[in-house]
């Protein structure tokens, strides 16, 4: 089981924070990898494990923001859009692991093969799904927390 609190803090907050900078450094990454072959080869080790961190992350933010909302009520806004965020920054690691696998195979004075750039294209995809994700989610979250806390006037 995991705790609810640390140090008397809800671990949600604590660990959404870790989900917001990783999965978009991890979308960047791969997007990275995808135009740039050289940045694969070289970085690659690197993006993947950024993209793994990131995706559990992510459902560790998801599991602790659902004991989260047990206690203090968060909107259904958010709540749906943090439910969609791993599943995206899952994609991501999986899609960024293959697509490092398959890549480091090709020389580096070849080009790559068609499917592997239908594969490139497909990870942008998914990278800019993520980062949209993590960006609405993150919102959504600080939103419901602080719009009514906070006076703009």
């Amino acid at each position: 089981m995991m705790p609810e609190t640390i140090s008397g803090l809800p671990l949600h907050p604590l660990v959404v924070h870790s989900a917001v900078v990783l999965v978009p450094l991890a979308a960047l990454g791969a997007i990275l990898m995808a135009f740039l072959p050289r940045f694969s080869r070289r970085f690659g080790p690197l993006v993947v494990g950024v993209s793994v961190v990131a995706a559990a992350s992510a459902w560790l933010a998801r599991i602790t923001g659902g004991t989260l909302n047990e206690t203090v009520s968060v909107s259904e806004e958010h709540a749906e859009w943090g439910h969609q965020m791993p599943v995206a920054a899952v994609a991501l690691a999986l899609l960024t692991i293959m697509f490092w696998l398959l890549d480091r195979g090709v020389p580096s004075n070849r080009s790559r093969a068609w499917w592997l750039k239908a594969l490139a294209v497909l990870v942008v995809f998914v990278s800019v799904v993520a980062l949209y994700l993590t960006v609405v989610a993150g919102h959504s979250g600080a939103e419901s927390v602080w719009v009514s806390r906070i006076s703009t006037g």
